[in-house]
């Protein structure tokens, strides 16, 4: 299907250079947007795939890990927060 719409947006472009119709044009843009909307699939199923296989794993790559925002990330895990030093430890 990708192939297909490729290769159509090809001959529109060259109907274009070559002073197609109005009508030719105009597809471009709808043309142009159902390729996009193909990769997008193909992506997202891809993507998904690669969760499921590294479902169990240790270590996520990272365009598979969480983004929320850097400084979220970079923040103390709660088990971190609530640890307490040696000294802090024996005054409690």
């Amino acid at each position: 299907k990708l192939e297909e719409l490729k290769n159509e947006l090809g001959q529109l472009r060259v109907a274009k250079v070559t002073g197609g119709a109005q009508s030719k044009l105009a597809k471009i843009k709808v043309v142009r947007k159902s390729i996009a909307r193909v990769l997008t699939v193909y992506n997202q199923t891809q993507k998904s795939k690669l969760r499921e296989v590294y479902a169990g794993a240790k270590f996520l790559p990272t365009d598979l890990r969480v983004k929320k925002t850097r400084a979220i990330r970079r923040r103390l895990t709660d088990e971190q927060k609530s640890k307490l030093t040696s000294k802090a430890r024996k005054t409690k």
